[in-house]
């Protein structure tokens, strides 16, 4: 094991008890050819790795460190426990504060939009950092865990993952580079994900490329053997193919079907949101999967269903940066507006699954009601200072 760091000043921890329930453990792993392997490792088992402020400033410092010294050679991100590499953001936490700004008809509590652009900057340091990223995904991947595991260039899942963008039962929309993500896929899967918060598998994120390679479960630790065993060179495009090289090392994957070849390509943007829903409606005799998914985009939120058709429509020409700072506008609108806290209530407070929609259907909900979560209320996106260069 490497050198513990003190996860706030990114000094030596000289007391690892306190350490080891820290909210994020950094490692840096000696190698044999002498340079550093770091590692941040998610460390909330009992929230399943979900995202808190915290942990978000911590990797973001954590990362800006490692990208500055020449010794450091690539980042490991990975998550503790069995359960999840990340289930997501601290939703909770934002439901509080955002009932507390509506309760008072104006904004009181920042930390909504706090939270967004910190984990929004934390997404875009990892998509564009020049260090070779490695994400051991397993378990649950959703929302903002997707969001950090989608950064690395090496994405990593085995036999069993649950991966997903489920926004559509509370109201929010896929975020922390999911527009990206989205923005990327073949049209007929992004839209079908998206709008259905249908989980996929191991099979299905290696096929679409949301996963780029697949290691055994057990075989994890020696993964992390072989690169600190490993000649780095302290050159990402050199280093960038030993990885590739250490990762052929390994046994191959047994993987589950696929689900997602059921999914036409017929599934497509043109008409507009009812003539896309409509598509999907169609679909839901196909297999259980499918019908489950078509179930979940039903009772889902109307409001989201308009937000990402229109979503992934502007995003088809957009860049990295301007990915992120849409997502900023939107995001920001949710959380001023009624359905993504109360998607929040119903489904992990008060836990009655029914939520009270703004809107009953996604027939009565207004194109311009759409339209406006994409007009920036502010003067200057607080995003705007991203730029086009790997950092």
């Amino acid at each position: 094991m490497g050198e513990w760091l003190n996860v706030n000043q990114g000094v030596h921890m000289t007391d690892r008890l306190n350490a080891e329930h820290a909210p994020v453990l950094l490692f840096e792993h000696p190698t044999q050819s002498g340079h550093l392997l770091a590692e941040a490792r998610l460390n909330s088992e009992p929230t399943l790795n979900a995202l808190s402020l915290e942990m978000i400033d911590i990797l973001t410092t954590a990362l800006s460190g490692w990208a500055g010294r020449e010794e450091v050679v690539a980042v490991v991100l990975s998550g503790a426990g069995e359960r999840a590499f990340s289930a997501g953001g601290d939703i909770q936490a934002l439901y509080r504060a955002m009932v507390r700004n509506h309760e008072q008809g104006e904004r009181v509590d920042e930390y909504p939009y706090q939270f967004f652009e910190r984990e929004y900057r934390l997404d875009y340091a990892l998509h564009t950092c020049k260090k070779p990223l490695i994400a051991l995904g397993h378990g649950v991947m959703m929302g903002g865990g997707l969001g950090v595991f989608m950064g690395a260039h090496f994405r990593i899942v085995p036999e069993k993952s649950r991966i997903a963008m489920p926004e559509v039962s509370v109201g929010l929309f896929p975020d922390a580079g999911g527009t990206w993500m989205l923005r990327n896929l073949p049209q007929h899967l992004a839209l079908f994900l998206g709008l259905t918060g249908a989980s996929i598998n191991s099979a299905d994120a290696l096929a679409c490329g949301i996963a780029t390679h697949g290691v055994p479960a057990a075989q994890t630790a020696q993964l992390l053997d072989v690169l600190q065993q490993a000649s780095w060179q302290a050159s990402a495009q050199a280093d960038h193919e030993l990885i590739r090289q250490c990762l052929a090392q390994l046994p191959s994957l047994e993987l589950p079907a696929q689900q997602i070849d059921a999914i036409p390509d017929a599934i497509h943007g043109e008409g507009g949101l009812l003539a896309v829903v409509e598509r999907i409606r169609a679909l839901r005799d196909r297999n259980e999967w499918i019908s489950r998914a078509v179930d979940s985009m039903e009772r889902g939120c109307p409001t989201t269903l308009g937000i990402v058709v229109e979503q992934l429509s502007r995003a088809a020409s957009m860049s990295l940066a301007d990915c992120f700072r849409l997502e900023m506008t939107i995001a920001t609108h949710c959380a001023d507006n009624h359905d993504f806290a109360e998607g929040v209530r119903a489904l992990l407070i008060d836990k009655d699954n029914s939520p009270r929609w703004q809107f009953g259907d996604v027939e009565s909900l207004p194109a311009a009601y759409v339209t406006s979560h994409f007009e920036e209320p502010w003067a200057r996106n607080p995003l705007a200072d991203l730029e086009e260069k790997r950092t």
